[in-house]
């Protein structure tokens, strides 16, 4: 059964046509808000909210060179990972890795399925950051450099009778824009000094690509296609010899503890803009409902500022010219305070959030909730 978002959960945050969002829902251990605002010409970010009775699912994918990689990771991966939980009895890293695995592989299959008619297909990919919180354990792994960032408590004071919320990121970005980054990427190739070059204002694997790992991408990872005279034709530059990237997650396990607040699972839109003490700061200070949507907010001032505008005149802006303003950004907040069970896990349902497709398409009846029972 599908049941449509009523009320503000639809388009039109603060007046601006780009701008999804949806103000606060419960999950099993909490409430969570998602906002999402568009750029690109396509919208190339998706992202997810799934809970079920044993497991609520975070994802966040930024897609790049086109929006068919993120689609399909967001309409995917999540069935993906509880399939393999529940046969597995339960969420593990292993459950994880082979997730991701069969994510890849059946992006490389659509590739191959495409080839003929859309070549281009091969140039595209996307970032994948997914949350799981299963019983008391929380899961983040990560492809490319979206991030997760979490709001904990910790006591301050001689005596520990004060406390402050300070930001701990759970996330790895694999971007060579990071000097560690950069060297694991050197060292893998070490018969290749261009194998990071400095370009446009940034370093890049081969002058190409900035993040390190992906879904998809497949050019960068399998050079039959790279190599493939109906690829080249295209314009893509610079066949190769072997694979430049991976689609290996960065994985981080953690027990979750009582001081653990909450969670800010973004595309690097937003970190673009605010740092993650920042963006900790806003959620601590401000109410629940439509915080995901109050942090866009923030990073678009942000950068407006830094382009000598103002807000209001980046909201006039259509999609695509946007994009020189600021990234697609999604954002997804996670609080982390409700240690029962709510009813709807206990009544063997499952529901699920996604942002739309593309942001326009909420005129044509997009449905931003799914509901559905759990079989036994």
């Amino acid at each position: 059964m599908l049941s449509s978002c009523l009320g503000s959960c639809f388009g039109g945050g603060d007046g601006d046509g780009l701008m999804w969002h949806m103000d606060l829902k419960p999950h099993a251990t909490g409430d969570y808000s998602v906002a999402v605002v568009q750029a690109n010409t396509l919208l190339e970010d998706q992202g997810q909210v799934f809970t079920t009775p044993s497991a609520t699912y975070v994802g966040v994918y930024d897609g790049h060179g086109g929006p068919q990689a993120s689609r399909f990771i967001n309409n995917n991966l999540f069935p993906y990972l509880q399939k393999i939980a529940l046969e597995e009895g339960g969420m593990s890293e292993d459950v994880i890795r082979k997730g991701f695995n069969a994510i890849e592989e059946g992006f490389l299959q659509l590739v191959k399925q495409s080839w003929l008619d859309q070549p281009q297909i091969a140039s595209v990919g996307s970032c994948c950051l997914v949350g799981a919180i299963s019983k008391d354990k929380l899961y983040v792994a990560n492809l490319g450099d979206s991030r997760a960032v979490l709001g904990r408590r910790v006591a301050t004071g001689q005596t520990g009778d004060s406390a402050t919320v300070v930001a701990e990121r759970l996330s790895i970005d694999h971007n060579v824009g990071v000097e560690e980054v950069r060297k694991e990427v050197e060292a893998l190739h070490p018969d290749d000094s261009h194998i990071v070059v400095y370009t446009r204002g940034v370093w890049r694997i081969k002058g190409i690509i900035q993040v390190s790992r992906s879904i998809g991408d497949v050019y960068l990872k399998k050079p039959e296609f790279s190599r493939d005279p109906l690829f080249i034709q295209y314009g893509y530059p610079i066949p190769l010899k072997r694979a430049v990237m991976s689609a290996e997650p960065s994985i981080v396990i953690r027990k979750i503890r009582p001081e653990d607040l909450f969670l800010i699972f973004a595309s690097d839109g937003l970190w673009e803009q605010l740092s993650d003490e920042a963006a900790v700061d806003i959620v601590l200070k401000n109410p629940r409902t439509g915080i995901a949507k109050r942090l866009v907010r923030a990073a678009l001032e942000e950068a407006a500022k830094k382009n000598e505008m103002r807000y209001e005149e980046i909201k006039r802006l259509e999609k695509g010219a946007r994009r020189h303003i600021h990234d697609d950004i999604t954002v997804i907040v996670i609080y982390l305070d409700r240690q029962d069970m709510s009813a709807n896990a206990r009544l063997n349902i499952v529901k699920g959030t996604s942002v739309p497709v593309d942001i326009y398409s909420l005129n044509s009846g997009h449905q931003g909730e799914t509901t559905s029972s759990v079989s036994p």
